[in-house]
């Protein structure tokens, strides 16, 4: 119930923040792809208000982070899965070694115990 509460706590004012920094930027800006055109020459490019490049680029970058991050940890994952499955294996094989029936001990064994 805390992390819930704190979580509102954080997102209300968080997107409070957003919404009132797209109504004080919704001025249009051109926007051009093209670098080569120098600044005071008119190039064809379209109006978009700043808000949404500014959200565009914030959404692209936390993007490719975000692939980035899942590829580096792609032998983490694998090896995390291969742990698993050992576990799994070495369980099924001591819940079979404990309903096994009990075996007489070896000979041999209790010969180098008696010597002790």
């Amino acid at each position: 119930m805390r992390k819930r509460i704190v979580g509102w706590l954080v997102l209300v004012p968080l997107c409070l923040l957003v919404l009132v920094f797209a109504l004080a930027n919704r001025h249009m800006v051109a926007l051009n792809f093209n670098p080569l055109v120098a600044p005071d020459e008119a190039a064809p490019g379209f109006g978009v208000p700043l808000f949404l490049v500014i959200y565009a680029v914030l959404f692209v970058g936390i993007s490719l982070g975000g692939l980035s991050v899942w590829f580096t940890q792609a032998g983490h994952r694998k090896e995390e899965r291969r742990l698993r499955r050992e576990n799994e294996k070495l369980k099924a094989d001591l819940e079979r070694s404990r309903r096994a029936p009990a075996r007489e001990p070896d000979p041999a064994l209790l010969a180098t115990d008696e010597l002790v």
